[in-house]
């Protein structure tokens, strides 16, 4: 009489991620490319704030599609101003509009203006510092949405079963260039019609070469 021998656990978790990702998409053994995105610094503005800061019934005008559909950068640039009248002129702003205005600044932007920029999920504007937008047109003070935004993994539901995360889990990247690093606590969001994509800003890009890499992989927790 044969025994059967069970099958391990991370086996059959892994057979699991392969059968959901077939469901969605009909891939089931290798994850999709991996892009990972330098963020420069930029500004998200309401439909209120473009005209403001550009005339009445004026709208963002695209000037380059970004990787996610649907997302693009504007031909349209603002002037930051902070504490004590330090400045970052031409500053691009980021389309579609959004409900609420938001800037987001590497921490070095933050050192040179003055302002001490708190660490953000994109969107988290709560209790955050302000500052000034000066656009051709007018001027607009924010109360708040200065921050830095913190390093995050966008990804579809077909990634995250393969990686066997969900949304608000963290991953790390390891960047194997001339500067080598692991960078960690990726934030992980989770969308449908989201392509895999890394963001970081441009400190942490140029702190570890990432433009001249050799090899970036993303490591699951």
């Amino acid at each position: 009489m044969s025994i059967a021998t069970p099958i391990d656990r991370t086996a059959i978790e892994q057979i699991v991620r392969n059968v959901v990702r077939a469901q969605v998409n009909g891939t089931a053994d290798e994850a999709a490319e991996l892009v990972v995105s330098v963020s420069a610094r930029h500004v998200h503005l309401t439909d209120e704030d473009v005209e403001k800061l550009f005339g009445a019934g004026e709208k963002l005008t695209v000037m380059k599609e970004l990787y996610q559909d649907g997302y693009f950068a504007a031909e349209e640039t603002v002037m930051i101003v902070g504490p004590r009248r330090r400045m970052l002129p031409s500053v691009r702003v980021l389309g579609p509009t959004r409900p609420r205005s938001q800037v987001e600044l590497a921490l070095s932007d933050g050192i040179s203006l003055g302002i001490d920029l708190p660490l953000r999920s994109s969107g988290e504007i709560d209790g955050t510092p302000g500052c000034v937008l000066v656009g051709p047109k007018g001027v607009v003070e924010l109360k708040e949405g200065v921050i830095r935004a913190e390093r995050h993994v966008h990804m579809g539901p077909a990634d995250a079963a393969y990686f066997g995360v969900v949304d608000g889990q963290r991953m790390s990247l390891r960047v194997d260039s001339a500067c080598p690093a692991v960078l960690e606590n990726l934030l992980v969001r989770v969308g449908r019609g989201i392509k895999l994509e890394v963001h970081v800003d441009t400190d942490e890009g140029n702190a570890c070469d990432i433009d001249q890499a050799k090899k970036i992989e993303l490591l699951k927790p």
